[in-house]
């Protein structure tokens, strides 16, 4: 199986896709003015306590304050509180982390209001993304992930990840690990680190240990309150290091500030893979380039059609998922009905894995298989599904058909599932249902052209149109319309296919990829 990324930057957003064997199985997408990232730390007041709930409120900058339950304030918590007061006491000389004392833990069965007060300053993290009317959830036992390790300041383990299952391998890392640590810190292993020499370790613990390090500077150095200390790398660079295997043949971007920020990190964590990332030139939208654009299109939305004929259902409410699994018009199985029950129910399962991790669905999943009357057909069904979800990297756990036929399936959530919608409105009547004539489209075009040159004064830019109506423009060589239009206002009219528009839609970028508004007030309403 080979795997590629292809990342698509844009001034006001970033979509990434990660396709395997062609195929798209991840997709994320995001503003970039997105400051909540999982993994985001932040000095912050506490704003509320909440007695009966054994947690409290925290203001961290967000329009719903964020929630901090008293077992996840980490039981270093102590330790962090003196260290923070001993940080914030002198502005001028940074009080060093070699020297923090170490305190007790906290206790377990303890209380919120005995432990913080309203107004106290905490170090907290994000580790859930605001979902729905919630506010983000934080935890107070700070961690800093790389590639290889995880490192927790105050912690005093070095944790082996489970997945590696040789004892010799794992009593190696973990005595590597002990000898080269910083003190007064703990370590946590992932499973990639297994058979990697000390120096590639050894260059992340110091990079991670620089990450805590200017926190503490920044926590000393501002007094304005919430404050953001310590930020995830950007979403390109966060999702290749979970993610980046040596089975990738290439990863595409296409601005120029991401390929170096993803070059850069490639190039430290795996110098001899640094020659897959690329830099995307072309003129058609990297998307459309590589076929992303129309496997979107068709892999959201609430039917999701696979293998011949059958198609999911798949509804989204405020306390689960719910899929329905449909045979569609597919022809019966030479073992009858039972047969054709199995057959879709097994293409449902690999599309639904599938699902899960491209619209990065959490909570509890319900699935309404089509119904099976042998014992074995339906345990073969919940061996293909547990099979199938190994590539997830999210946990999940999924229990058997019950005797309703139901899937029961609870994965994590960690931020908002991905819902894109495919539907696309109609920007020439905006819901009115009617339409200038089609076959004046182009004269319309022709005239914000000519506004455009001569009147804006914009000698280049690029005219992106539906491919249809591309293929319209470009038809011919000599006498085609784009040759007469560059004839009539310049050779720097360029004309781009793009599949994300919808037919007679259109959009004007500038020879920077600046978006030009060319919308009139009638077209707006």
């Amino acid at each position: 199986m080979t795997s590629e990324v292809v990342i698509d930057a844009k001034p006001k957003e970033i979509s990434i896709a990660l396709l395997e064997d062609k195929r798209l199985v991840e997709y994320q997408n995001e503003p970039r003015s997105a400051n909540f990232s999982v993994g985001n730390i932040y000095i912050a007041k506490v704003k509320k306590l909440m007695p009966g709930l054994n947690a409290c409120f925290v203001d961290v900058g967000y329009e719903r304050d964020a929630f901090l339950h008293y077992l996840d304030l980490g039981s270093q918590f102590n330790s962090y509180a003196k260290y923070l007061k001993q940080v914030q006491s002198d502005r001028k000389r940074l009080y060093p982390f070699s020297k923090a004392t170490k305190l007790p833990d906290l206790k377990k069965d303890g209380s919120v209001q005995q432990t913080l007060t309203v107004g106290q300053e905490v170090l907290v993290q994000v580790v859930k993304e605001p979902i729905s009317t919630k506010g983000p959830r934080l935890t107070g036992e700070l961690s800093f992930a790389g590639r290889f390790l995880v490192l927790i300041p105050f912690g005093d383990k070095v944790n082996v990840s489970s997945k590696i299952k040789s004892g010799e391998e794992r009593a190696r890392l973990k005595q590597l690990i002990h000898s080269i640590k910083p003190k007064g810190c703990g370590v946590i292993v992932r499973t990639v680190a297994e058979g990697k020499r000390v120096a590639e370790l050894d260059a992340e613990l110091k990079i991670l240990t620089k990450h805590w390090e200017d926190a503490i500077l920044k926590v000393q150095k501002t007094q304005t309150r919430p404050q953001l200390v310590y930020e995830e790398e950007g979403r390109a660079v966060a999702l290749l290091r979970d993610l980046f295997n040596p089975s990738y043949e290439n990863i595409f971007v296409n601005e120029e500030d991401i390929f170096k920020e993803v070059k850069d990190y490639v190039s430290l964590i795996a110098p001899e893979k640094a020659g897959i990332v690329k830099l995307y030139n072309g003129k058609v939208p990297i998307f459309d380039n590589f076929n992303v654009t129309k496997q979107i299109k068709s892999s959201f939305g609430k039917t999701v059609n696979y293998a011949h004929g059958a198609y999911l259902i798949i509804e989204h409410t405020e306390a689960m998922h719910v899929v329905d699994v449909n045979s569609g018009n597919r022809s019966k199985n030479e073992k009858g009905q039972e047969g054709t029950a199995l057959d879709t129910n097994l293409g449902a399962a690999d599309e639904l894995a599938r699902q899960l991790r491209l619209r990065d669905m959490g909570g509890i999943i319900v699935v309404d298989f089509i119904d099976m009357n042998l014992a074995e057909d339906r345990q073969m069904l919940y061996e293909r599904m547990c099979k199938a979800m190994q590539k997830d990297r999210a946990r999940h756990n999924i229990l058997p058909l019950s005797k309703f036929g139901l899937m029961q399936i609870t994965r994590q959530r960690v931020r908002p599932a991905m819902d894109v919608n495919v539907e696309e409105n109609c920007p020439t009547c905006n819901g009115s249902g009617k339409i200038k004539s089609s076959i004046l489209f182009t004269d319309q075009l022709e005239g914000k052209i000519d506004r455009l040159v001569n009147k804006i004064g914009v000698k280049k830019f690029y005219l992106h149109v539906h491919p249809y109506v591309a293929a319209y423009i470009n038809k011919g060589f000599f006498m085609s319309l784009k040759r007469q239009w560059q004839k009539k206002y310049g050779w720097g009219v360029h004309i781009i296919s793009s599949q994300k528009l919808a037919f007679l839609q259109y959009e004007f970028y500038d020879a920077k990829g600046e978006f030009i508004d060319m919308k009139e007030e009638i077209e707006t309403k």
